[in-house]
């Protein structure tokens, strides 16, 4: 959830810069409800994670994929989730 948005001018790049804050708390308060009800296992499907659709931005910024490449983008979420890193969006613990 986004809290926070500043614009500020750059003078040695000479461009606008956009600063967001998140707050991602209530997404990992939901994988953890999620994760005590029922693991994530709802029949045969699994939830493996819930993450904020801005986060998943920020990742392929860093991994140089643009968000409109979906296989890509799954390569990124599949390796960041599976991280460790970033453990408190999981829901379902298994490997996938």
């Amino acid at each position: 959830m986004q809290i926070g948005e500043q614009w500020f001018f750059d003078e040695q790049e000479q461009k606008w810069v956009q600063k967001k804050t998140h707050d991602w708390n209530p997404e990992m308060r939901l994988a953890k409800q999620v994760q005590e009800t029922n693991g994530g296992v709802i029949g045969e499907s699994r939830l493996v994670g819930t993450i904020p659709m801005a986060l998943i931005n920020e990742w392929c910024k860093e991994a140089g994929v643009r968000f409109d490449d979906s296989k890509a983008k799954q390569e990124v979420v599949k390796r960041k989730i599976l991280s460790g890193e970033f453990d408190k969006f999981r829901v379902w613990k298994g490997r996938y």
